[in-house]
């Protein structure tokens, strides 16, 4: 443990040991930075470097919640954000569900969140890094123009205590690249985009990100609008993505409990094909999002939600598992030291099949790959299940791809 997390723990201890007869007290402290860098025609257009730091605290006493926080960790502003947090429970509303979570047994799995190549990578090396991914988007494609070329970089501190006896804390910092184009052919323009993560800069795939833009900007160029029927399709990557975010809506125990899910009463029941897998691992170091504990201090643990088609959980935060009945899955969700927690997915995945994706299209006579689709929020009802998007990609036709649509 580092000595500004030690500093941040010993802190929000002392916070819990304040607590009066009664009282629950959460303490969530935090500090953190972040480097951004936006690159336009090889200037650099836009550069911000800054940090912040901060302390919510939570206290719950007769059913009543209340909250403060402040974006100062100096002591006269602790002591007002704890006074106030007391003050607030009595505007209050009574909620049989409140409380906070206890330690529930589940064991941390040890991961690497910390990289110290990139906590003292220079910054002159990351402006160079957001030139060169525009350089080669610009290089990829005569008719691509790159929209802006970005580098970001953040790093994090916390620490939470309870009255409930959690007491965690941790330090971790990840970076990406990313880059937006345009592509122009006679009348029509089309974006596209291109990514990559890492560690640390040194394992940034550029030649991979700024192809991704310039290909994602240039394959649908020239698309027509084909006659309706009915089609085998294979959903490109990031299509696949938009989807699993809407499953995550439906698997969360809020909304469960709000009466918001078209999962509602089919657990255990067939709900997609038999070939469908899909999980939430913050514990796999490949996940952007991994984590090693939730929003509320518990251990981050791999959740199996669709396992062969068959719906087996739901996720949970404490007080969502308090009302239905059940116990957190580790899936408290946090914005930070300004906000209570909430409920949500933290790393889903689908889990592979055995066929890559050129695999799958030599064996389709007539289909489409979706490689992008439209209105996927507005068009999408989680309660009955309804959807109606717009979505364009290329036809498949005898094993091979054709033209764009």
């Amino acid at each position: 443990m580092s000595d500004g997390v030690q500093e941040l723990q010993k802190l929000a201890d002392s916070i819990v040991g304040k607590a009066k007869a009664g009282e629950q007290i959460e303490a969530y402290v935090s500090r953190g930075g972040e480097t951004s860098v936006r690159v336009y025609e090889g200037e650099v257009e836009h550069f911000v470097s800054a940090q912040s730091e901060g302390i919510g605290i939570r206290i719950i006493k007769d059913g009543r919640t209340g909250f403060a926080y402040a974006g100062t960790l100096e002591s006269d502003a602790i002591t007002e954000v704890l006074a106030e947090a007391r003050d607030n429970v009595q505007f209050g509303t009574v909620d049989e569900w409140a409380g906070l979570a206890e330690p529930d047994g589940v064991a941390q799995i040890p991961q690497k969140f910390w990289d110290e190549e990139l906590a003292s990578y220079p910054t002159d090396k990351k402006i160079a890094i957001t030139k060169e991914l525009e350089k080669l988007t610009l290089a990829a494609d005569a008719r691509v123009r790159a929209e802006e070329a970005n580098y970001e970089d953040g790093w994090g501190e916390t620490a939470v205590a309870t009255t409930t006896g959690i007491r965690e804390s941790g330090r971790g910092n990840s970076c990406y690249v990313s880059v937006s184009t345009l592509a122009d052919d006679g009348d029509e323009s089309l974006t596209g985009f291109g990514f990559s993560v890492g560690d640390s800069p040194k394992e940034f795939d550029l030649k991979k990100a700024a192809h991704d833009a310039a290909d994602r900007a240039t394959r649908l160029l020239g698309a027509t609008k084909p006659a309706s029927k009915l089609v085998t399709i294979v959903l490109d990557p990031y299509v696949t993505s938009q989807f699993v975010s809407i499953l995550s809506s439906v698997l969360n125990g809020e909304s469960l409990a709000k009466g918001r899910s078209l999962f509602a009463d089919r657990l255990d029941q067939q709900v997609a094909s038999a070939k469908f897998t899909l999980v939430d691992d913050p514990t796999n170091p490949l996940a952007y999002t991994a984590t090693d504990i939730d929003g509320e201090g518990l251990a981050a643990r791999r959740n199996v939600l669709i396992e062969n088609g068959v719906l087996k959980k739901f996720v949970h935060s404490s007080y969502s598992a308090r009302r239905m009945n059940t116990k957190s899955t580790g899936n408290a969700t946090r914005g930070g030291f300004a906000g209570s927690p909430g409920v949500g997915c933290l790393a889903m995945q689908v889990q592979p099949g055995t066929k890559s994706q050129a695999e799958l299209i030599s064996g389709i006579d007539d289909g489409v790959l979706i490689q992008d689709v439209s209105g996927m929020h507005s068009g999408v009802n989680t309660i009955s299940g309804d959807f109606s998007t717009g979505a364009s990609g290329i036809v498949i036709s005898n094993g091979t791809l054709g033209a764009p649509i």
